[in-house]
């Protein structure tokens, strides 16, 4: 399970771009904290610190113990913007969590023991349809990533989200359809060789077919 980070921030009483402006010029990014039926609260973190957490690649999933004025609540990241042009953080929102609370969250896809696959020793490809999947986590226990074991796995296989083994308590988002995470598809070089056997045996037919229609054409004439 994912481990849970400790933030830092600070209160701010005012709203607004120019707030906003003004906070980034000092190294500031403004934030707010929302949810559990609570009041939102202002704040504003160190940009080094939010920079350093975003650069990791985990942040919207990352569960974080954030302190304010020396009072820590769980929050996780829900929303983050970033500068157009330079491409930093320039805000974001965060959801507090309540005890108990269920969440939404993006959680990686780690694929295992190719090794173990027919098929992809056999020159067949991995086509990964989704490399992250959307779960419903209780806010205690979000994984870090989920596993998808491969062994056995033949060319033509399709691997869905009822194929995999979820932790405790954690769900699909999508309940409406057994989706595909990925298939083991054939190399190109073993679809060439097919289709040319296809072309193959359709001429040879047509040519068959041929030979037949003037041996009754010479008969008909007789």
């Amino acid at each position: 399970m994912a481990d849970n980070t400790q933030l830092t921030a600070q209160a701010r009483d005012r709203a607004g771009k120019g707030v906003a402006r003004a906070l980034r010029r000092e190294g500031r990014v403004p934030a707010v904290v929302y949810g559990d039926k609570k009041s939102p609260d202002l704040i504003s973190l160190s940009h080094n610190e939010v920079t350093k957490l975003w650069n990791k690649g985990s942040f919207m999933s990352s569960l974080l113990d954030l302190e304010v004025d020396g009072k820590t609540q769980r929050v996780i990241p829900r929303d983050v913007q970033l500068d157009p042009v330079k491409d930093f953080v320039t805000h974001v929102d965060f959801l507090r969590l309540g005890k108990g609370a269920k969440i939404a969250v993006e959680v990686p896809v780690n694929f295992v023991n190719d090794e173990e696959s027919p098929g992809i020793k056999r020159g067949g490809i991995l086509n990964v349809v989704r490399y992250d999947v959307e779960l419903n986590c209780p806010a205690e226990s979000i994984p870090e990533s989920i596993e998808v074991d491969l062994t056995g796995t033949d060319i033509g296989d399709s691997i869905h989200i009822s194929a995999i083994k979820l932790p405790d308590g954690v769900t699909p988002a999508i309940t409406d359809r057994d989706f595909t995470v990925a298939t083991i598809a054939a190399p190109a070089a073993l679809v060439s060789e097919e289709q040319e056997a296809e072309e193959g045996e359709g001429e040879e037919g047509e040519a068959t077919a041929a030979e037949g229609e003037g041996e009754g054409g010479e008969n008909s004439e007789g």
